[in-house]
C-alpha cells in the first residue's frame, strides 16, 4: 500500500478572518444596497441518493459555510450587517444526514450578526430589504431564491403606505462578487497553491504509471486517489484521460479505453482545495518516448504555451495571449502542410479551426472557469496583479484527416499551466509538472 502523506488536516471549522475581510470588501461596493445569496441544494444522483454536496462558490467565498439550503443576506452602508438563514438543529435528521450548524452555530462559528431558521426567511427578508435601494441576487441561478426576493419586495410594496420602502433595482450578484474574486486574496492564493501542489503529485504519479495495456480509467483512478489522499476535497472537474484519438475530444470523460504503444495520452485534471481549483493538462507518450513526428507536433504546442505565458503580464490581456499562441500554432501547422497559403489570410479565415477550436485562457479560482468579466466596454480586460489564468494551447489532428501525415492522425496535444500575474511578471504555479520532452521522458523512465 502507498503510504499516506502526513500534512496538516483540512480544518472542518475554517478560520473566520478572511471570510469577514471578503464580506467587508464586497459590502463596501454595495453602498446602501443588499446582497442575497443561496448556498445551494442537494442534487439527486439516482432515485433517492444524492451527489456529495458542494456549496455555491459565491456563497462559500463570503461565508465558509458548507450546508445545503442556507441563505445569506449582507447589507452595506455605514454598519454592514451579515445575516444567515440555516436549517435548524434536528437530532433525528442529523443521525441520518450529518450534523447541522443551526442558527446558534451560524453566529458562534461563522460570525453572523444574526441567524434564523431557514423556515423564517419569508418573515425576516422583507425587514432586511426595507429601505434598501437595490438588491444584488444571482439572476437566473436559483429560481427559489429569486422568488423569495420578489415576494419580499412585493410585501414591501403593499406596505408602502405604512412607510415601508421596497428596493426598485435588481442587480446580478455574480458581477458584484466576480469583481472581488478576480484579484486573489492571500487565502485564495494559499488554497490555489495547495491545489496545484497536490495536482502536481497526481500528474507525476500518472506519468509514472502510464504504459501500454493500462486503461484510461486506471490513470483516472490514480489521479483522484492522489487528490484525496493528499487532502483535497476531490477533483475540481471531471478528469479527462484520453489516449490516442480520444485526446482529440476536448471534454472526453468516458476514460474507458486501453492505452496502446505509440499513442499519446492527454491528461487534463486538477484537485480542489477549500473550493479552489487547479487546472493542469499534460500530454505524454504511452510507450515512454515520443516519435519524431510527435516531437515535432509537441514542440509547436510547447512554443505556443511558453509564448502565451510570457504575455501574462500587467496590462496584457487574454485576447493578446490567444493571438500570440494562435500565430505560433498556425506557423507550425503551415510547416506540417496542414494549412496552406498566406498565414495572415489563414488566421483571418480561421483555417486552423479544424485543429485548434478553443480559446487559450480562462480565469481560474473558486470555479475552474472562474468568475469575472473578460471584456469591459467591449475591450479586452487588462491583466492586473493577483489575476490567475490558464494558458492552454493545443493541436488536435482528427483520425480521419487524410491530409495529415499518417503518424499524426488521431494525435491530440494540449499543454496547460496555471499562471499568477505579478507586477514583476508571470508566475507559473504549475512549474513543477514536467512539460519538456526530455523531462517527461525522464519521469516516465523512472527518474
Amino acid at each position: 500500500m502507498v503510504p499516506f502523506e502526513t500534512h496538516a488536516p483540512r480544518d472542518p471549522q475554517p478560520a473566520l478572518a478572511h471570510f469577514a475581510e471578503r464580506r467587508a470588501r464586497v459590502a463596501a461596493t454595495l453602498g446602501e444596497g443588499a446582497l442575497v445569496l443561496y448556498g445551494g441544494e442537494l442534487r439527486t444522483r439516482s432515485n433517492d441518493t444524492e451527489f456529495r454536496f458542494r456549496p455555491d462558490s459565491d456563497f462559500h467565498y463570503l461565508t465558509g459555510l458548507r450546508e445545503p439550503g442556507a441563505v445569506m443576506v449582507l447589507r452595506g452602508g455605514a454598519t454592514p450587517q451579515f445575516v444567515l438563514f440555516v436549517r435548524p438543529r434536528d437530532a433525528e435528521a442529523e443521525v441520518w444526514s450529518g450534523r447541522r450548524v443551526g442558527p446558534e452555530g451560524a453566529v458562534a462559528r461563522f460570525g453572523a450578526d444574526a441567524a434564523h431558521p431557514l423556515g423564517e426567511l419569508a418573515e425576516h427578508l422583507p425587514k432586511l430589504l426595507d429601505g434598501v435601494p437595490e438588491v444584488h441576487v444571482p439572476l437566473g441561478r436559483w429560481r427559489a431564491l429569486e422568488l423569495a426576493v420578489q415576494r419580499a419586495i412585493d410585501h414591501l410594496r403593499r406596505r408602502n403606505r405604512w412607510g415601508e420602502t421596497p428596493p426598485d433595482v435588481l442587480r446580478d450578484a455574480r458581477t458584484t462578487i466576480g469583481e472581488d474574486r478576480l484579484v486573489k486574496d492571500p487565502a485564495a492564493l494559499a488554497a490555489l497553491r495547495r491545489a496545484v501542489d497536490i495536482s502536481t503529485e497526481a500528474h507525476l504519479a500518472a506519468m509514472r504509471a502510464t504504459r501500454p495495456g493500462v486503461f484510461e480509467y486506471q490513470i483516472e483512478a490514480l489521479l483522484e486517489y492522489e487528490f484525496r489522499r493528499r487532502g483535497a476535497e476531490g477533483s475540481a472537474y471531471g478528469s479527462i484521460v484520453g489516449g490516442g484519438d480520444n485526446a482529440t475530444i476536448l471534454h472526453y470523460v468516458d476514460n474507458d479505453a486501453q492505452l496502446r504503444d505509440g499513442q499519446l495520452l492527454l491528461v487534463d485534471a486538477g484537485a480542489e482545495v477549500d473550493l479552489f481549483a487547479a487546472d493542469i493538462t499534460r500530454t505524454t507518450p504511452v510507450g515512454g518516448r515520443f516519435s519524431l513526428a510527435q516531437r515535432e507536433l509537441y514542440d509547436i504546442v510547447l512554443r505556443a504555451n511558453r509564448a502565451g505565458i510570457a504575455g501574462a503580464v500587467v496590462g496584457g490581456d487574454i485576447d493578446s495571449i490567444h493571438r500570440t499562441c494562435l500565430r505560433i500554432l498556425c506557423e507550425g501547422l503551415a510547416g506540417l502542410g496542414l494549412i496552406t497559403g498566406d498565414l495572415d489570410e489563414a488566421l483571418k479565415n480561421e483555417a486552423y479551426k479544424r485543429y485548434y477550436m478553443h480559446r487559450t485562457s480562462h480565469w481560474l479560482g473558486a470555479d475552474v472557469h472562474d468568475a469575472g468579466y473578460y471584456t469591459l466596454a467591449r475591450k479586452p480586460r487588462p491583466l492586473q496583479p493577483g489575476y490567475v489564468l490558464t494558458v492552454e494551447p493545443g493541436l488536435y489532428i482528427p483520425a480521419d484527416d487524410e491530409t495529415a501525415p499518417p503518424e499524426l492522425r488521431g494525435c491530440g496535444i494540449r499543454i496547460e499551466d496555471d499562471v499568477l500575474v505579478h507586477a514583476e511578471g508571470p508566475e507559473v504555479l504549475t512549474w513543477r509538472v514536467p512539460k519538456t520532452i526530455d523531462d517527461i521522458e525522464a519521469v516516465m523512465a523512472g527518474a
